[in-house]
């Protein structure tokens, strides 16, 4: 079984959603829709789900075109951010809806019902109406709706951004093993890289209507394709500067140096794009042949564990993510380091130069 997106587009009046786009998706299989707010995450769903319809290219549902089927008549499952349930229900005939429409047995309806809510913490609330819930568990009664449902396709549309830490955490790892278990396409949209690693699978990065990249998700994160897909898969984005390659070396703008060891030494002179990640700054060498730069501290943020420091370099704006309370001063002079091992190389144009790392290539 499959989910196979050719070619298609959404545009409404002047403003397109999503450009032309291919995507396939296997049975059993978890994915995720990683993008920032408007980047045509849920567009894509709504298309893989039937509430829209494409304006170009075709839908496949395990070799059937589906591109005209009406939502109600495929197997999908859908939960949304904002928690849909039925006021004059019971939590416990909310869940039982879906299978009762389905013409299940009471029996089956009662098993499924029990092993649904148990999982999502529900057990004491089946008797209460969704409006006697915390905004957390109205939201878990939503998604055991989903998991009851037994659909080829589940969309999650950033389903637990209103659920409590703890819980995002267990049911991150919880809920794909189930849909996996049963054979369905897991499709997850969210904004947050960190969680799109946490949740392992497949991810589709998307960058205003477009998908930038599609693969595994450990892949597509240490090996984005070009500069746009490492801005998206980053949090905070990925610093970027400017060096020209010049024989055996790489320059940057201020008299650094680093060396172009392995396929980097293959490339032509000229310019490129330098891209780090933001926790690969360091406030000291902890590297031979780290490089140095002088920054100045714009503004710093304590999360507990780490500091975020805000810097100007030159005009570039970076963002350095770095382990501690960080007691700094504002407006200083800020040296900090990166290790070259951590440097990806872009072309002028965006495009990854090679996958393989300096450290790699030492």
């Amino acid at each position: 079984m499959s989910l196979i997106l050719q070619g298609v587009s959404k545009v409404i009046g002047s403003q397109t959603h999503i450009y032309e786009s291919d995507l396939e998706l296997q049975n059993g299989t978890m994915n995720v829709l990683l993008g920032p707010t408007s980047s045509g995450k849920t567009s894509l769903m709504r298309l893989m789900a039937g509430l829209d319809v494409p304006n170009t290219g075709r839908i496949y549902w395990d070799g059937k075109d589906v591109t005209g089927m009406r939502v109600q008549d495929r197997r999908v499952a859908m939960v949304y951010q904002q928690f849909i349930n039925y006021p004059s229900m019971t939590v416990y005939d909310n869940i039982a809806s879906p299978m009762r429409l389905m013409g299940k047995t009471a029996s089956e309806i009662d098993a499924a019902v029990k092993k649904a809510a148990d999982l999502m913490k529900l057990v004491p609330f089946l008797t209460r109406k969704p409006l006697e819930l915390s905004g957390g568990q109205q939201q878990r009664c939503a998604l055991a709706r989903a998991l009851v449902k037994d659909a080829g396709l589940v969309l999650l549309d950033e389903p637990l951004a209103n659920l409590d830490y703890k819980l995002r955490e267990e049911l991150r790892a919880e809920i794909p093993k189930i849909f996996e278990e049963a054979g369905s396409i897991f499709v997850y949209a969210t904004t947050e890289p960190e969680e799109a690693l946490l949740l392992g699978g497949n991810t589709a990065t998307l960058w205003q209507g477009r998908i930038t990249q599609f693969g595994p998700t450990p892949e597509v994160y240490r090996f984005p394709v070009n500069a746009t897909t490492a801005r998206v898969f980053s949090d905070p984005p990925m610093n970027f500067l400017k060096l020209v390659k010049s024989g055996d070396d790489f320059r940057f703008g201020n008299g650094q140096k680093m060396a172009a060891l392995g396929d980097w030494s293959k490339l032509p002179d000229g310019p490129y794009q330098a891209g780090f990640r933001p926790n690969h700054l360091e406030l000291s060498p902890h590297v031979a042949g780290a490089i140095e730069f002088e920054t100045k501290l714009m503004v710093t943020e304590i999360t507990g564990s780490e500091t975020y420091v805000h810097l100007d370099h030159h005009g570039e704006r970076w963002v350095g993510l770095v382990h501690g309370v960080q007691q700094l001063v504002l407006g200083r002079v800020l040296p900090v380091y990166l290790d070259p091992a951590h440097i990806y190389i872009f072309e002028k144009g965006g495009a990854l130069v090679s996958a393989a790392s300096y450290a790699k290539a030492a």
